[in-house]
């Protein structure tokens, strides 16, 4: 076909590719729908972390700071959602999973992924792409949050002063370091999530890895204080948050009601090898799983046996996971755990008990026939965005995080 004058821009060379769009949110159907929208950076605070991508449509900043009000025209009256929150290191595969909850399609051209995944030249860089927490909405209402990794190299390197403090202000009204303010940020991150997720989906890398274990039991000890965010009194009419009275009512109310709202914890260990998918190896994981959690506050169930490269090993298999799977079910050990082999070419001869997007695929099936754990009542989802941006301010101020911190600088194990 010749070239048109659209085409052209009349002067006989082609007119240049319009830009990728990037996917924020789905187009709605019926009450409550999503839209695609592109959102710029707008008036956000320059510094030496603010390198939030064009197109970006951030919860919580670069700067440690929420910003709810740019996404209340995502948001609708509607009360039947599900937030499903991730956190993890970097490279796991975190924004990647989330591209496969909300139904994006990598072969659709001119469609950037709703979540930035990670590059060879971010991997070359040393460098992330998540900054703080990033939210889309499908149009099925699910409210997606990814998060910047945790105990990243590359996080602390850009919010580290040449001086050694931290350049994000992490505890309202306290100068720390930056190494004590980056275990700080892994922590609220943490608490966050699981005060305002139905699901919280909890990443790490191979078998051997327990550290996402290790702070999801510090998140379970530290999250004091914090209420469902269903069951917060209303701000309306009070432009910053209620008045010292009403924060007391609050308190005093929320005491009396003694109400307490964690996420439930889908736990996925990904980049695992061949070898290290066998059914001993995984049942082990379930009973280790099963003794970190035994006295915390979360609540899980559901999971399914991992599925073999042949007819006769997947039958051996089978009958043995399913032996040990009703074994643990009698003991009451955590079923919510998940397995994500490493990616290999589709045209790769090496064996595998399931491809990388098969069982990407079955995660995300899981995921999203899980009903989670219900906030106290119902709200919209503007009601849950309000009371989700009050909730961050407590996490920040959080007397229980801060006497953390000083115990951790009492210890000697960070810099003051």
């Amino acid at each position: 076909m010749g070239a048109t004058a659209d085409s052209t821009g009349g002067s006989g060379v082609p007119a240049p590719a319009p830009p990728p769009k990037i996917l924020l949110a789905k187009p709605g159907r019926g009450r409550g729908g999503g839209s695609i929208v592109k959102i710029g950076r707008g008036d956000e605070e320059p510094y030496a972390r603010s390198r939030l991508p064009p197109g970006s449509l951030s919860f919580v900043s670069d700067s440690w700071e929420v910003h709810p009000d740019r996404l209340l025209p995502f948001m609708s009256d509607n009360s039947e959602f599900t937030v499903i929150g991730i956190i993890g290191p970097p490279g796991v595969g975190k924004s990647t999973i989330l591209n496969e909850l909300y139904g994006y399609d990598s072969s659709t051209t001119g469609m950037l992924p709703p979540f930035p995944i990670e590059t060879e030249e971010t991997r070359t860089m040393a460098r992330h792409c998540t900054v703080g927490i990033e939210l889309r909405v499908t149009s099925e209402r699910l409210i997606l949050l990814d998060t910047q990794p945790v105990f990243s190299p590359s996080v602390l390197a850009e919010m580290m002063r040449p001086d050694g403090s931290s350049a994000v202000t992490v505890l309202t009204g306290e100068s720390l370091s930056a190494e004590m303010a980056h275990e700080l940020m892994n922590i609220q991150l943490g608490v966050f999530l699981a005060s305002i997720c139905n699901v919280l989906l909890v990443v790490s890398e191979g078998l051997d890895d327990v550290k996402m274990w290790h702070l999801m039991l510090t998140v379970d000890l530290l999250k004091q204080g914090i209420p469902d965010p269903s069951m917060m009194p209303s701000a309306i009419g009070h432009p910053q948050g209620p008045s010292p009275a009403q924060e007391k009512e609050e308190r005093e109310n929320f005491q009396e009601r003694s109400v307490e709202f964690m996420a439930d914890l889908v736990f996925i260990h990904s980049k695992l090898r061949d070898q290290e998918l066998c059914p001993n190896n995984i049942t082990l994981l379930r009973q280790m799983l099963s003794q970190y959690f035994d006295t915390s506050s979360f609540r899980t169930e559901g999971s399914e046996p991992l599925r073999t490269k042949s007819e006769d090993e997947t039958k051996m298999h089978n009958d043995s996971l399913e032996a040990e799977t009703r074994k643990s079910e009698q003991n009451g050990l955590v079923k919510n755990l998940f397995f994500l082999p490493c990616k290999v070419h589709e045209d790769s001869q090496k064996g595998q008990y399931e491809s990388y997007s098969s069982m990407l695929g079955k995660l995300r099936d899981q995921v999203l026939t899980m009903r989670g754990r219900p906030f106290g009542k119902p709200m919209s989802e503007r009601d849950w965005l309000r009371n989700s941006a009050r909730i961050w301010e407590k996490v920040k101020k959080s007397p229980v995080i801060a006497d953390y911190s000083k115990l951790l600088l009492n210890s000697g194990m960070f810099r003051k």
